[in-house]
């Protein structure tokens, strides 16, 4: 079985939502700008070399819909040949899309992968595009399967008496090591 290795990552910078800096920044656009970056910084990968763009968003809807990991691909400076497919696993969708790159290169499918997340919630403006979005059925029965990260936060400082001050201080820790492992430098 093959090994898989991360070679490089890229992300851009943090911004407000609705009042940053990429507030009218299409998220195809971005990820076609962090994946010339990419190329741009490993120039002894030939473009053609990637054979897939594998994305994760956790809302796929409006401006991030129509599998925005192709059409990144398809916007990027990678060969129009490469394919290109999204994932919806909300907040883990872009470490799912590392996984499944890694299983597929382990398992001889692809040599070259480039996988990742992207969310632009800016572009998602109140309720547009949210008409039908709840199953009366799984809200009713299970309605934790709607909740958003705070809530869900909530739930676990209540469930598993982990404070919301310690999650926070835990979450702060993960990105200072993601900085110092130099995944933060673009």
């Amino acid at each position: 079985m093959k090994t898989a290795v991360v070679v490089d990552s890229v992300r851009t910078g943090l911004a407000k939502s609705h009042r940053g800096g990429f507030n009218i920044t299409r998220a195809d656009d971005m990820l076609a700008h962090i994946m010339n970056a990419l190329l741009d910084r490993n120039p002894n990968l030939p473009k053609d070399a990637v054979e897939d763009v594998i994305m994760g968003c956790g809302n796929p809807e409006g401006p991030m819909g129509h599998n925005i990991g192709r059409n990144a691909a398809v916007l990027s400076n990678l060969e129009i040949s490469t394919g290109g497919t999204t994932v919806n696993r909300y907040c883990s969708s872009g470490l799912q899309t590392v996984s499944m790159a890694a299983s597929q290169i382990m398992a001889g499918c692809y040599d070259t992968v480039i996988a990742g997340g992207v969310e632009q919630i800016s572009m998602l403006s109140g309720k547009q595009n949210m008409e039908g979005f709840v199953n009366e059925k799984l809200a009713n029965d299970k309605p934790g399967i709607y909740h958003p990260m705070g809530i869900t936060a909530e739930t676990v400082a209540k469930r598993y008496e982990i404070s919301r001050e310690s999650q926070d201080e835990y979450a702060l820790e993960s990105q200072k090591r993601l900085q110092s492992a130099g995944a933060w430098s673009f």
